[in-house]
């Protein structure tokens, strides 16, 4: 689909308004996590809500997801296994992680962080009271907490006391998000909340200059348009699949090198709708991208260097940050050093590491990879020296992760964007307040339109300072927000 064919139009112009029992208070454009919160929360406010959903079902992206969400400052997980973690610290590492941070959005995602995982146990969404200590990307088990981004990492550890916030749905393996969303879908339905699928919203209406309604199709047959007696929520997730916008703001994703992660309808519909209304799209060109080289997490213990033979990035940093980083190298090139002793073969995984080869000497890595001569034995030898002594001074990799690397074999894996393997989804959005209403151009909101989740921007917005669960945690507790803002409006 074009751009062009998300447009507002003015009242006067609808042809054909559904009948009086298909308006509503409260209409929202899309069933994802973001989506179905903020219909529960509006409803629960006494409003009357509509949902449109494009797909047959509701999920979007969460639904593919493994259902991790970051929150933290003491909830019932983290004190049932033992972890100390204060509202202050969680809200010293995310305003240190986030490039532009918006620090009353942070500061109120953090004071309410406990009571927002209290309210989705209360919606039937089940968390365990574990935790998996490992290092992992997706853990395969129903545990619930783990240590999902730089929390242990410099410069973050110095500054906020580091704990794990990532709260995993409790459910074996990867269909995590599929499971909240099915108890979340559950609850508003209970709530008598209405939800029309294949219901592809493709105009905003606004009358006297506030967003009345919207006009939608069902296999493409024009439906009219319903009128929305208080706002228009957009909750149509993300961009990733729209190669138009990409190509405007994010072209990068378009090289094939990138596998990017997205369901069919990720085509930026609500983004588009909200410029079209006169918003203001933010961070459009960041985006999470990822190749993690762990598990095993011996492989943490490895250096990551670049064509030049030098380190450019603290081996220890969340999947993502070091995954960015890579990307930034000449070419996009980089390459993980292990030696006998950290190298491990590891079942394939998301971000794998194609295997080079194996080297008796550094040297001959160096040759093979056609790096400076001398470079890459600097390097090692360097590092060797002080990690001897439990020391990282150019890059401050944790303790517990320093080892010299001199057992030969040993091993160059491909970090390369082209080699190794690269996912990818994006992170901007309309500029949002923090009840979720959209920020117009000139100044102030657009009387009527909200936008949450995926195509809204508030606390991800890029992949080096991203930790697992950020958008699911933010688009389930910005949603709620919206959803009693706009009830109330």
């Amino acid at each position: 689909m074009s751009q062009n064919e998300y447009a507002v139009i003015e009242a006067a112009e609808v042809a054909h308004w559904a009948a009086h029992t298909e308006e509503a208070d409260v209409v929202i454009v899309g069933l994802g996590c973001a989506g179905v919160c903020a219909a529960i929360e509006a409803r629960e406010a006494g409003a009357d809500v509509l949902v449109f959903e494009r797909a047959s079902g509701g999920g979007g992206v969460t639904g593919m997801a493994a259902g991790h969400l970051y929150l933290g400052g003491g909830t019932r997980v983290q004190k049932a296994v033992g972890v100390d973690d204060t509202v202050e610290d969680m809200f010293t590492y995310l305003m240190m992680n986030t490039p532009e941070p918006d620090e009353e959005k942070i500061r109120r995602y953090c004071d309410e962080s406990v009571s927002h995982f209290d309210w989705l146990v209360e919606m039937g969404v089940p968390f365990n009271d574990t935790m998996y200590k490992g290092k992992h990307v997706l853990q395969m088990t129903d545990e619930c907490l783990i240590w999902s981004g730089n929390e242990e990492v410099h410069p973050f550890r110095e500054k906020a006391k580091p704990a794990p916030r990532g709260h995993k749905v409790a459910q074996v393996g990867e269909l995590g998000g599929a499971k909240m969303m099915e108890c979340l879908t559950a609850k508003a339905e209970s709530l008598g909340i209405r939800i029309v699928y294949d219901a592809h919203v493709h105009n905003l209406v606004r009358e006297e200059g506030k967003i009345v309604g919207v006009s939608y199709r069902v296999y493409g047959e024009e439906k009219g348009s319903v009128r929305a007696r208080k706002a228009v929520i957009l909750a149509a997730g993300q961009f990733t699949q729209n190669e138009d916008l990409l190509e405007e703001y994010l072209p990068e994703l378009l090289d094939e090198a990138y596998m990017r992660q997205f369901t069919p309808n990720d085509d930026g519909a609500g983004h588009q709708l909200g410029r079209a209304a006169g918003g203001v799209l933010k961070h459009m060109d960041g985006a999470l991208v990822t190749a993690a080289f762990y598990p095993p997490e011996s492989h943490i213990k490895g250096i990551l260097v670049n064509q030049e033979g030098k380190r450019y990035v603290s081996e220890d940093s969340y999947h993502s940050r070091s995954s960015m980083f890579t990307t930034k190298q000449s070419d996009r090139r980089g390459w993980l050093i292990l030696d006998e002793k950290t190298y491990a073969v590891e079942p394939q995984h998301y971000g794998a590491y194609p295997l080079v080869d194996a080297f008796e000497t550094v040297e001959e890595i160096e040759k093979a990879l056609e790096m400076p001569t001398g470079s890459l034995q600097k390097t090692v030898s360097s590092y060797n020296e002080h990690a001897a002594k439990g020391e990282d001074p150019e890059f401050h990799k944790g303790k517990k992760w320093l080892t010299p690397l001199d057992q030969a074999p040993f091993a160059a894996l491909d970090a390369s964007v082209g080699q190794a393997t690269y996912m990818a989804f994006t992170l901007g959005g309309l500029d949002v307040t923090i009840e979720g209403e959209v920020i117009a151009k000139g100044g102030g909101t657009i009387s009527g339109l909200y936008a949450i989740g995926g195509c809204a921007s508030n606390i991800a917005q890029d992949g080096t300072g991203y930790s697992s669960g950020t958008c699911i945690g933010e688009s389930t507790f910005f949603g709620r927000r919206a959803g009693r803002h706009s009830a109330s409006s």
